[in-house]
């Protein structure tokens, strides 16, 4: 839950979950639709599915494996966070290098090379001082060290315990470290969603398992382009009203490669199709680009993400 997402956002999902799921083996029993919605909100849902596969492969293995190799096995598991488990949990003597522990390592180091070359070089760095006695602490107190002390902006050296061996606090800018590549500019995309309501319901479809936003339900919507699609052959196609077609406002949202503008729609039904149809009252746990737009429509239903 914690790739890439804040601590405070993260929270409150990790709360239900294990409220929901104590155990490994309830989450591998779970159905995916259950565990889809309960991480609706929370983004990167390939994240999600992976975590629902691990449960499954760990619930038929009877157990976790306790090395880096047999963690990194598991479906969703990298090298960071096969070795931060075989650390902290299995006091294996393995690297734990994520975000925070590049940066420190690079300051350390002030390393001024390639940033992919430099990332394998902290890597190995890394692994050379893991020590045989208590490696899970060794993985915490340097997570800890950059998550506090050695920040991106604001580093505070003068109670870093490292800082009298700080290559880039020798030079006099800390902050300058670790010398990135600039980011592009995300692509922008655009695409059309619809409100498509018969008898005072709101049709719901689940988008396909695979791709983005996988196996969430979703209000119908066109394909996510340069254009953003034919809303009014959408409608047609989803068995709506032509006359009542009318644009309600656009909500946009930021992926991780690419930034959306969702226009958002809203018809009438002349046939009811297939699919999930719902009181605004019932209408939950839809991903967060969609929750926000179904609000347009009914602005008095705060409704849960979750």
């Amino acid at each position: 839950m914690l790739q890439q997402t804040t601590i405070p956002h993260a929270t409150r999902y990790w709360v239900d979950f294990t409220a929901r799921w104590p155990r490994v083996e309830d989450l591998a029993a779970a159905p995916d639709e259950a565990v889809m919605a309960a991480w609706a909100g929370l983004g990167y849902y390939a994240r999600a599915r992976n975590l629902l596969k691990c449960a499954r492969v760990v619930a038929d293995l009877g157990g976790f494996p306790e090395t880096r190799e047999g963690l990194q096995a598991l479906p969703g598991i990298g090298p960071y966070t096969s070795g931060a488990i075989a650390a902290i949990a299995f006091d294996r003597p393995a690297a734990a290098v994520d975000g925070n522990v590049e940066r420190v390592m690079a300051r350390l180091l002030a390393a001024k090379g390639d940033w992919a070359e430099e990332k394998v070089r902290i890597r190995d760095e890394v692994e050379a001082l893991v020590p045989d006695e208590r490696p899970g602490e060794f993985a915490e107190a340097m997570m800890d060290l950059g998550a506090t002390l050695c920040t991106p902006k604001s580093p505070n050296c003068l109670i870093c315990p490292l800082s009298g061996l700080c290559a880039a606090r020798a030079e006099g800018a800390p902050e300058r470290y670790p010398i990135k590549p600039k980011r592009s500019a995300k692509p922008k995309r655009t695409g059309r969603a619809l409100i498509l309501v018969m008898d005072g319901k709101v049709r719901l479809e689940r988008r396909p398992d695979t791709g983005l936003l996988g196996g969430m339900f979703a209000l119908p919507s066109t394909e996510w382009d340069e254009l953003g699609g034919d809303i009014a052959a959408l409608c047609r196609a989803e068995g709506g009203e032509a006359d009542s077609l009318a644009q309600i406002g656009e909500v946009r949202h930021v992926f991780t490669h690419f930034e959306l503008r969702l226009e958002v729609w809203q018809a009438d039904a002349k046939t009811r199709q297939p699919g999930d149809w719902r009181v605004p009252e019932d209408v939950h746990g839809l991903p967060s680009v969609f929750a926000k737009a179904f609000r347009l429509a009914y602005p008095s239903r705060p409704i849960s993400e979750r």
